[in-house]
């Protein structure tokens, strides 16, 4: 550790209470990364600063100007993009004890909270009001609030919805040289100025430290039907996603989990999914109207190829809890690796097509879940160490062409889990060098020394 490294935290020690500034090796190597499988392992932390309060962030933020030290904030960590990976000197500002609900004024249908709170949680404080908080990623019952404003995070309920930034308001955010600012407005209406919330929301920790969040809630649904439909083929079902929206059928949810993923469900659930079909939708309707929405998708698939699960059966429910909990098996490595498109839904039977060709081409397989109520596919590619030659080389191949295809198709490489460091190599495929260079004046502007999360986004 540098002398400079050393007095910055020997001042830190002066302004936070000795509870707040930690290092401890297993807490440091906890705080060093996210979920995200990087080929270049983090590092640690030389500290980890656990703030409660909002003051406490602007001091770390003032001595971090001061000494021109890194911070990286985060959350839980459940992260998939590497944006809180620890790739060099630098403090990890963890937000987790700032986990109140300030306030929740259900007349307004708005909550109140600090970055620490648990998505679950808000959730479950709201529904005594009859409401609810909308968006609801796949780590719901662990991410915090902070963390999902930080990604803009999605979720199963996205296809009606819609991701974070459809339900953030206003955000307090510190910014890199300390100061507090309110950006956004406490009213679901509201044009004054730009929408520098918008901008906040989705930027990764790079441009500031959002430390509250007035959020949007919605009605808990007075009625909620399930339903599964299983497909002779994933072709068939993800044109039978075309069908449903051709009949204007907007469901809650609407999510597709192909042949093998259904072997790998059945592998951990001892279910028999997969003898059933080539692959299933599952859909949540949801509000008054759930009824009439559940009797229309069964009078599309009425004269189809389509075996649908009886009307109040719990079996569907089942199955989006455990497409909610589960990707298909163990996180992503060397061998196996997951991405994350969008692309227009009008493309998606053209997009499976061409990726079941990659696979093949390049002797691989692939299996898929995805959000297809909004386009957001979540296709995964595998292969044996043994199997061949050069199989890392075939893989990494595989996936960087189903993100091409995406981008051929007018998609995006990321739908949901962000740029982070994982694909931040990418993103000049998809954005020109004077949107790419427009974003970094911004960054320059908010963060001049670049301490704010350096490396990552942009």
């Amino acid at each position: 550790m540098s002398i400079k490294q050393l007095a910055f935290l020997e001042r830190l020690t002066e302004v936070l209470p000795e509870i707040a500034l930690v290092q401890d090796e297993s807490v440091l190597s906890e705080n060093s990364r996210d979920f995200g499988q990087l080929a270049e392992e983090p590092i640690r932390p030389i500290a980890v600063v656990v703030p409660t309060e909002v003051e406490q962030v602007q001091r770390v933020m003032r001595l971090a100007t001061e000494f021109g030290v890194p911070v990286i904030s985060r959350g839980a960590g459940t992260g998939v993009s590497g944006g809180v990976h620890v790739l060099g000197p630098a403090i990890v500002l963890n937000l987790s004890k700032m986990n109140r609900i300030l306030e929740i004024r259900p007349d307004d249908e708005i909550a109140i909270v600090e970055p620490g709170v648990i998505n679950h949680d808000l959730n479950t404080a709201v529904a005594e009001f009859g409401l609810m908080y909308a968006p609801d990623p796949a780590s719901y019952k662990m991410s915090t609030l902070g963390g999902n404003v930080a990604t803009n995070a999605g979720g199963l309920r996205c296809a009606k919805y819609g991701v974070t930034r459809e339900s953030v308001l206003s955000l307090d955010v510190v910014l890199a040289d300390g100061r507090l600012i309110r950006v956004g407005k406490n009213t679901f209406k509201g044009v004054a100025g730009y929408d520098l919330a918008a901008l906040f929301t989705g930027s990764e920790g790079t441009l500031g430290i959002v430390v509250r969040a007035v959020l949007r809630l919605r009605y808990l649904p007075v009625d909620q039907r399930d339903i599964s439909l299983v497909f002779p083929s994933l072709e068939e079902a993800v044109h039978g996603v075309q069908l449903i929206a051709r009949a204007r059928i907007q469901p809650a949810i609407l999510e597709l989990v192909d042949h093998a993923t259904m072997q790998v469900l059945d592998e951990q659930y001892s279910t028999n999914l997969s003898a059933s079909g080539g692959a299933m939708l599952l859909a949540r309707l949801d509000g008054y109207g759930a009824l009439r929405e559940e009797d229309a998708i069964r009078d599309v698939f009425a004269e189809r190829d389509v075996e649908v699960s009886p009307s109040g059966s719990n079996g569907a429910t089942e199955l989006i809890e455990m497409r909610r909990t589960s990707r298909g098996d163990t996180k992503d490595d060397a061998y196996r690796t997951g991405e994350d498109v969008a692309i227009p839904k009008s493309k998606m039977v053209e997009y499976v097509h061409r990726l079941q060709a990659t696979a093949k081409q390049e002797r691989v397989d692939m299996r898929m879940i995805s959000h297809v109520g909004d386009g957001n596919l979540h296709p995964t590619f595998s292969v044996e160490p043994d199997d061949g030659d050069d199989p890392l080389g075939r893989l990494h191949r595989a996936v960087e062409s189903s993100v091409r295809i995406a981008l051929e198709m007018g998609g995006t490489i990321t739908g949901e889990h962000g740029v982070g460091l994982i694909k931040k190599d990418w993103l000049p495929w998809e954005q020109s060098a004077d949107v790419l260079e427009l974003q970094r004046s911004i960054k320059g502007l908010l963060d001049p020394l670049n301490i704010l999360n350096p490396g990552k986004g942009i």
